[in-house]
């Protein structure tokens, strides 16, 4: 798996007849997952089958910046601009989770009904309902189906949910691998480099984007604070460092660049209209395919911070 392009928190929605168990899940589930529970099949499928609109929308407006962007538009402020003020894109739902058994319709009904919405469907099974599982798996109605009485039930949820919250839409990754080169493409493909990445992000981000133009990481933390985690091949330091020349820098800071032991922000600088600074540089990659440095962003979070938005949705509780 290589590194995600695209990434961003997102709702979890669990549709069971048993109210008993959807208050289980909501004191197990991890408490910054935003979650929606519902014991009717109707009132799911009435949310999930309003999203589809609000998808399209905040996939025209990642569309529209790309667009900007070729003709002429940094995108670094471009994609601040956008979190800043989409911070419902957290609401859309990323993950439904539904159980097969119900009285009124089973599982893959429901899911039958959602035609037009893009998310992961993952279906809840009795033993009896198991092959009727492996089959809808088999023809892509879904991408997973648990088994209710398997050992540690919950536990292996959360990571089948894991997994599916780490998957970006197809849609936006292609959006943004427009941005990149060929051999941007190639780097990031390599499985030491996606796993380097990957813990770095983990570390500090609940959302980022790559881009190529300058090629790096802009990431978001949970709190709402922006960082660029810049990433250049060690092919490209001399150029880096020319610029660097041109751009005021000190010989000394010069020499840095040209060794890899600091890399500068230039392209970022100019694109934020801000000055050039300097952070210490670290490889990445079993090969050390890359070179990075990270640089906090001067933005004030606002209320576009993950958190924030978590804050202001209403306690977890069966919605009916």
């Amino acid at each position: 798996m290589t590194f995600p392009l695209f990434q961003r928190p997102g709702t979890v929605v669990f549709l069971d007849d048993d109210p008993d168990y959807l208050e289980m899940l909501a004191l197990v589930l991890p408490r910054h997952w935003h979650v929606r529970l519902f014991s009717r099949p109707r009132d799911c499928i009435e949310k999930l089958s309003a999203e589809p609109p609000a998808w399209e929308a905040d996939a025209w407006q990642q569309q529209q910046i790309v667009d900007e962007w070729r003709a002429g538009k940094p995108l670094v402020p471009q994609i601040l601009q956008y979190w800043a003020r989409s911070a419902d894109r957290y609401a859309l739902t990323r993950v439904c989770v539904v159980d097969y058994s119900m009285p009124e319709m089973d599982g893959l009904q429901v899911l039958s009904e959602l035609s037009e919405w893009s998310g992961a469907r993952v279906l809840l099974t009795g033993q009896a309902d198991e092959q009727v599982a492996v089959n809808a798996f088999n023809r892509g109605l879904i991408e997973q189906f648990i088994a209710k009485q398997m050992p540690d039930m919950s536990r292996h949820l959360v990571n089948v949910m894991q997994r599916l919250l780490a998957t970006p839409h197809p849609r936006h990754a292609q959006t943004w691998r427009a941005t990149l080169k060929p051999e941007h493409n190639a780097v990031l493909r390599d499985l030491t480099v996606s796993a380097e990445l990957s813990e770095f992000a983990a570390r500090r981000w609940v959302e980022h984007v790559v881009i190529g133009e300058p090629f790096g990481i802009l990431g978001m933390d949970a709190a709402g604070y922006a960082s660029w985690l810049q990433l250049e091949s060690p092919a490209g330091l001399p150029a880096l460092a020319e610029v660097a020349v041109q751009a005021g820098l000190d010989p000394q800071a010069v020499e840095d660049i040209r060794h890899g032991r600091r890399l500068a922000n230039v392209e970022l600088g100019a694109a934020m209209q801000g000055p050039v600074e300097l952070a210490e540089a670290f490889t990445v990659g079993g090969q050390q395919q890359l070179l990075a440095a990270h640089f906090p962003l001067a933005q004030e979070p606002g209320d576009a911070g993950y958190t924030r938005w978590l804050a202001r949705q209403p306690r977890r509780q069966v919605e009916s």
